[in-house]
This record gives structure tokens, sequence and C-alpha cells, in this order.
């Protein structure tokens, strides 16, 4: 019999950090239509039309077995995806990274084995080439559609979240309406937390009456007194707005001077919609900090950034930067991967500084390790030759 603390498992994963590799999320949104077909196990030197397809047919088949996946590592040659390895949701070291917590979360890594490897044909398509199906653990096929790659709203849901929103009726009644629905939450393919984190999103997207129509106006009227002023706006399914780009004429020439380095960073919220504030910035030859274009987002996932940096490129004539800087964000990562294969990806200095504690103050010698490395950081000079 399957155990409670299996149960808080299942719960709990979406909280443990992966650090190599994103969990798997390739498969579409509508998880309406369950699994009917029985896969049989990927074979070494099966070939398939693409990696979406391979890494489909694998968490298709661990729902069926009772296992969940994720990307452990992908291997790119100029941009392009050339190996990939997806691996069982429990591979990875077993310790844990926090001691001496009130609150100890499970740990779901086993360091399990079992994988699958594939690599890219000179013709596009992807070859399986390894195939290791050994777990160290047990297998749930009965709750393994609670794990979260295979966890995924309806479309039935999320209609009827909204029209709960609207109607002003609470989440947990709402959520409680839905698991009737369904017949049980053993029936469902997501769970409380992923009906939240949707709410919070589309709550982002519903702009007071009137705000829309005013920043199409304002949008309107920079263009007429700037033609260089550039704007994208992304729209959802609905039609409302999901995402906003927007530059000037002045940001537009300082990239053309200055824009081989630029910096993106997140960390800003505006006050009335909770949105991330996404300025590009740069510095000019004085050494002060000069603003490239900015934007508005609902959510930082790969695909909001995805599109956020295409449009920003467009603005400036389809001319990438030589280096970003970002801070340590997977989905940016992903995207700039995507849009910027030739650009040097580097991370924030301040975000890597302010890890200095987190890592090294456990060592008895932490007060004159981080002297040095600070003195290294800020206070290093090197004389170019001619």
């Amino acid at each position: 019999m399957e155990s409670e603390f299996e149960n808080q498992l299942i719960e709990e994963s979406d909280h443990e950090e992966e650090e190599e590799q994103e969990p798997f999320d390739m498969q579409e949104e509508d998880n309406d239509q369950e699994i009917s077909e029985k896969l049989s196990p990927p074979k070494v030197n099966s070939v398939f039309d693409s990696e979406v397809e391979v890494c489909e047919y694998y968490r298709r088949y661990g729902q069926q077995n009772g296992f969940g996946i994720t990307i452990r590592n992908t291997r790119k040659i100029d941009g392009v995806s050339t190996y990939l390895t997806v691996a069982c949701h429990r591979y990875g070291d077993s310790h844990r990274k926090v001691v001496g917590s009130l609150n100890p979360k499970p740990v779901v890594k086993s360091n399990c084995k079992a994988r699958l490897c594939a690599k890219r044909m000179e013709d596009g398509k992807w070859c399986v080439t390894r195939f290791d199906n050994e777990h160290n653990h047990d297998l749930s096929p009965s709750k393994a559609h609670r794990f979260r790659c295979n966890r995924k709203l309806t479309n039935h849901a999320k209609r009827s979240l909204n029209l709960f929103d609207e109607a002003g009726i609470p989440m947990n009644k709402s959520y409680n309406t839905l698991v009737v629905e369904h017949g049980g939450h053993e029936n469902m393919s997501f769970n409380k937390k992923d009906c939240e984190n949707y709410m919070r999103t589309i709550r982002r997207l519903r702009l007071a009456e009137g705000d829309a129509v005013a920043l199409q106006k304002y949008f309107n009227y920079a263009q007429s007194v700037d033609s260089n002023f550039y704007y994208s706006i992304d729209l959802d399914d609905e039609n409302r707005i999901k995402n906003l780009f927007w530059a000037d004429a002045r940001c537009r020439a300082a990239y053309k001077e200055f824009g081989d380095v630029v910096t993106f960073d997140t960390t800003y919220l505006t006050n009335r919609y909770d949105m991330p504030f996404a300025p590009f910035v740069g510095v000019n030859h004085h050494g002060q900090s000069i603003l490239f274009g900015c934007g508005l987002i609902s959510n930082e996932d790969t695909k909001t950034f995805v599109w956020l940096f295409e449009a920003w490129l467009n603005c400036m004539s389809s001319n990438p930067p030589n280096a970003i800087i970002t801070d340590q964000d997977r989905a940016m990562q992903n995207a700039i991967e995507h849009v910027f294969p030739k650009a040097r990806h580097r991370w924030c200095l301040w975000h890597i500084m302010k890890k200095i504690p987190e890592k090294l103050k456990g060592y008895s010698e932490y007060e004159s390790i981080k002297f040095q490395l600070q003195n290294i950081v800020y206070d290093y000079k090197k004389i170019r030759g001619k």
C-alpha cells in the first residue's frame, strides 16, 4: 500500500530546486484526453521526428508505469540541440541542502539511474542511443497523473475558474467544485496550487476598465510625436493584454552606440498590477546606465522571455548583443539560448556575491575567504597590452 509519506512527496515535489534543468513541460495544455494505448518501452535505435516527441513519449511511458520525468541535460552546437537526456524525476543527490529547518520538506531525490538518451541525426530526426529502466524506488501508476510533469489544467477547468473568480467565489470553493465535478482528487490532472498559479496570472492580465484603451492611446500618441517610437503588445487567446514592450528613439540610438553588452533584470514590480518590470540596460562612455527598452510581463517562464527578447531584437533591427548579463534564472537562460544563441551569457555579479554567505559561511576561514573573493572581484585591475 502506498504510504502517506509518498503522497506528501508528490505534493511537495514542486518546491524542490532543480539545479541542472527545469522539470519537463513540453506537453500540450489540454489534458482532457487520458492515455489510452499501452506504450512499449523505448528501444535503442528508435527514431522520433523531434526532440519534443522524444520527451513526450517518455513522459507518457512514465505516467503509464508510475514515475515522472525531468530533462537532465542537453547539448547544443551553434544554438541547435544535438543531444538530450531525459531522466526519472528522482535522479540526483538525496542529501538535504538545508539542515536544521523547522519545517523540513520530504526528499524526493533518490539518485535513480533510470533515463533515456537521444541524439539528433543529420536529417533532423532523433535517435534513441540509450535506455535504462531500472528504478531504485517504488513506482506509483495510480498517482502518476499527480507528478509535476503530468499536471495540466484542462480547458474546462480554466473556463470554470474564470467564471468562479468573476462571480467572486473564493478559490477554496472553486477548487472543491472542480473536485466534485471530476469525482474526486484521484481523477484530476491538476491540484489546488496549479489553480492558484493560473488565477494569479489571469488576474495580472485583467486591466481595469479603460486601461487598455488608455495604453493604446498613449502608444499612438508617442508614435505621432516620435516616429522611431516602437512598441509591441502580446495578447492571449481572449485578446487580453498579456505582455508589453516599448522603446523610444533615444533607446534605439543608444543601443546602436553602446549595445555590445546588455543587462536584463526582472526584480522590479509595478505597484498596481504586480507585473514584473523588465528593463534592458547598458552603459555609455561615461560609465552611466542607459536604457535600451523595457517591458511589462505577466509571467516569468521561458515562453514569455522568448517573446520579450524577440520583440526587443526586432526593435533593434535584428542586431543581437555580444553579451547579456542576467540573474541565475533557468527560464531566462533557455530563452537566451533560443533568441541570442551566439551571445555570451553571464550571471549578474550582485547575484553571485550574495550567495557567498549561503555557500561558504560554514567554513572556519569564512571571513578570510570572503575578503579574498571581494578583493578579486572589486579590486582586480588588468592592464591590456596594445
